[in-house]
């Protein structure tokens, strides 16, 4: 779906951007992407993070398998050939021969046991043992082209779990990198913070070459800018443009996008330490209104940090309905009790992190504000936004509330509740032993078993336990060049494989 009217903004900024002389490409099988926000690092073993996954992941460096969504390909072999589950649970891959670093090195098991332990050591602050929570997980080599995972307790979709484990050489230090080494089809020829990266496709690339020779990705914040920057010639791609932009339909797409918007809160800290608060927190946001206004049309009410789509979601839990005056009953309940709700709460938002947030965090507010509550609103830069997202959580900010988005589009909510939800989720404000015990069972089981467990589970954090605020499960809208043969996916937002892009 396309939107069919310009908004008068958007018509100012298309008189200006038409003077704007339409640069060279520097080669035909060339290409430029630009990004709403500046990647920070590009650590590998940090590519879960959207910002820094649609730049390396399987780009630069690859994993050991990999969730393909298009045409429901589902898990597919990436640099390993094939895997196995063995009699005592663990799992043994057969890895791919003849792949080389892009620094001459040559893969094999060694370095997938490298990468892991580096992943998972506590020395490094990497993005992965969020999803292996709840789990003892170790790798084994057994020949240079054969190498073992066995977890406590089995794990029945471990291959699924290594699709977010990006393989480094052995030699790769336990500290962040700058200069990322993969096996990827393309290398790191630029890096300069703040104007642009540069990926330059590798001649001795094990598989398919692609068809893109380089890419070159810049930053802008607005979505207008971005859109226009395509529409001018002056960049190929913007994975990421607002609804009113999207106006051209040879050139706009909309496309399901895996990623939530939520406000994380913190039950340790009063006032959100009483669930009242909490409650009355969901019913004073009228999530209804910002659907077609400052989200795009087919945008979903949340219930879970996963798509509706994903097996476990619970289709009996409803959002929270809109209730202004019983928001106002619960403060008022709760103050009588003693309850701090007049605190002066944070609300801490990511610069753009995607189109209208600023619009859309400030409505917020109001609508905090006027049920009671003292909101100030926050905007910080995704390092900055880390820092608040992660454990240990800042001591000296008083009470806060993060808003923040969720990407899920591996069909499993293994990937979400360990570390959004479990006592000793890095991402939790959740401390309930009820459902600590309820994420073990869930992610030991099989099937439609694990289905029910992960449904049950949905139902208790959104009804019992208000951990949290979902929001909404976006559309995102993309701009790409007539002169390219791509479609986005609901990968898009926290994936562009360049491989997957070609020229018409």
């Amino acid at each position: 779906m396309v939107t069919k009217t310009l908004t008068l903004g958007a018509m100012v900024l298309a008189a200006a951007t038409s003077a704007w002389a339409a640069p060279a490409m520097a080669a035909d099988s060339d290409i430029k992407i630009v990004l709403s926000e500046e990647l920070d690092l590009l650590e590998p073993c940090m590519a879960t993070r959207s910002n820094i996954g649609r730049v390396i992941l399987e780009n630069v460096n690859e994993t050991l398998t990999e969730y393909d969504p298009r045409n429901g390909k589902g898990l597919v072999p990436r640099l390993a050939e094939s895997w196995e589950q063995q009699a005592d649970g663990s799992w043994r891959f057969k890895l791919r021969q003849g792949v080389k670093f892009s620094d001459g090195t040559t893969f094999d098991a060694k370095d997938v046991k490298h990468s892991f332990d580096r992943a998972m050591s506590e020395k490094i602050s990497c993005e992965s043992p969020r999803y292996f929570g709840g789990m003892t997980v170790k790798a084994n080599v057994v020949d240079d082209h054969t190498i073992d995972f066995s977890a406590d307790p089995v794990q029945p979709i471990l291959p699924l779990l290594l699709s977010l484990v990006t393989i480094v050489p052995e030699e790769t230090p336990i500290e962040f990198t700058r200069q990322p080494v993969g096996t990827g089809p393309y290398a790191v020829t630029n890096w300069t913070p703040g104007q642009q990266i540069v990926l330059t496709r590798r001649d001795d690339y094990w598989g398919e070459q692609p068809k893109v020779t380089s890419a070159t990705y810049v930053f802008r914040t607005d979505p207008a800018v971005r859109a226009a920057m395509v529409q001018t010639g002056e960049a190929d791609i913007a994975p990421s443009i607002s609804q009113v932009d999207a106006t051209n339909p040879a050139t706009d797409f909309a496309y399901l996008d895996s990623e939530t918007v939520y406000i994380r809160l913190d039950h340790s800290v009063a006032p959100m330490d009483d669930v009242r608060v909490r409650r009355a927190l969901n019913m004073a946001i009228d999530r209804s209104a910002f659907v077609g206004t400052l989200l795009p049309e087919g945008t979903e009410l949340a219930v879970a940090l996963f798509p509706p789509t994903t097996a476990g979601a619970n289709p009996d839990v409803k959002p929270y309905p809109f209730d202004l005056e019983g928001a106002k009953k619960l403060l008022a309940e709760a103050k009588a009790d003693g309850v701090p709700v007049d605190t002066q709460i944070k609300l801490i938002a990511r610069t753009a992190n995607f189109p209208n947030v600023t619009e859309v965090m400030e409505a917020i507010q109001q609508m905090l504000t006027e049920a009671g509550f003292n909101v100030k609103l926050e905007f910080h830069e995704v390092a900055e936004h880390e820092s608040f997202y992660s454990k240990p959580f800042p001591t000296d900010q008083g009470a806060y509330m993060l808003a923040a988005m969720h990407d899920n589009n591996k069909g499993d909510p293994v990937f979400t509740m360990f570390f959004k939800y479990d006592s000793e989720g890095r991402q939790s404000g959740t401390n309930d032993p009820k459902v600590d015990e309820m994420i073990a069972a869930a992610s030991a089981a099989t099937g439609d078993e694990r289905a029910k467990l992960w449904s049950d589970l949905v139902a208790y954090l959104h009804d019992d336990v208000v951990a949290d605020a979902p929001l909404f499960h976006m559309v995102g809208y993309s701009r790409v060049s007539e002169r390219l043969d791509f479609k986005p996916t609901i990968s898009t937002n926290s994936q562009l494989q360049l491989s997957q892009i070609g020229f018409k």
